[in-house]
């Protein structure tokens, strides 16, 4: 996953007065935890940001003005207007090169199961422990051909090299049963008594 490139500014002032007049501006607020270090407030240009966060775990590579040293950070809460779907606020972990991130990862399903089932799909993401700098975008599982009764657990899913699952291997995916079928039996009978009614 390729970095997306930011440049960002400090914060002095803080509070929902200060936010709001940082978005009019044209930028997003921000906060950078992790490894022990003190919270850093941060404002975020937000087209910028937003475009960036259209993709899942996205890995941002920040440089601070003033600071010629980035440093590589991965959004774990986003904040959005109810309305509008803009970006209100960010919470941002700060990521050290070759470390290992827990994330979840959208499961994509391609292919269809036997004629007469009906496909559960029980998770729609996977947890997974993944390198900072390569977390994967989605995991694709494939459902053709699946007959009613089938499942696939999360052991089913090929991962690439250093990813490894964040739950249990046996936790199911995808369940495949009978589609229920309609009775119409006594459609024809009842029919025929609507149209005696009538008739009197």
């Amino acid at each position: 996953m390729a970095d997306v490139n930011l440049t960002a500014t400090t914060r002095t002032e803080f509070g929902k007065g200060a936010s709001r007049r940082l978005r009019r501006a044209g930028s997003t607020p921000a906060v950078l935890y992790g490894h022990g270090t003190d919270p850093v407030h941060l404002a975020l240009p937000a087209r910028e940001t937003f475009l960036a966060l259209r993709q899942p775990n996205v890995l941002l590579q920040i440089t601070v003005e003033g600071d010629k040293t980035p440093f590589l950070a991965l959004p774990k809460q986003v904040q959005r207007h109810a309305i509008l779907h803009s970006i209100d606020h960010i919470d941002l972990v700060l990521i050290k090169a070759g470390e290992k991130v827990t994330v979840d990862v959208p499961l994509t399903f391609t292919g269809e199961a036997e004629r007469g089932t009906l496909v559960n799909h029980e998770l729609n993401n996977l947890s997974v422990l993944a390198p900072a700098a390569s977390i994967p975008t989605e995991f694709v599982v494939s459902i053709e051909g699946l007959s009613s009764g089938s499942h696939l657990t999360v052991g089913d899913i090929p991962l690439p090299e250093g990813v490894e699952a964040a739950v249990p291997l046996d936790v199911v995916v995808v369940s495949v049963g009978q589609a229920p079928v309609q009775d119409l039996g006594d459609e024809p009978e009842a029919a025929a008594a609507e149209g005696a009614v009538a008739a009197e």
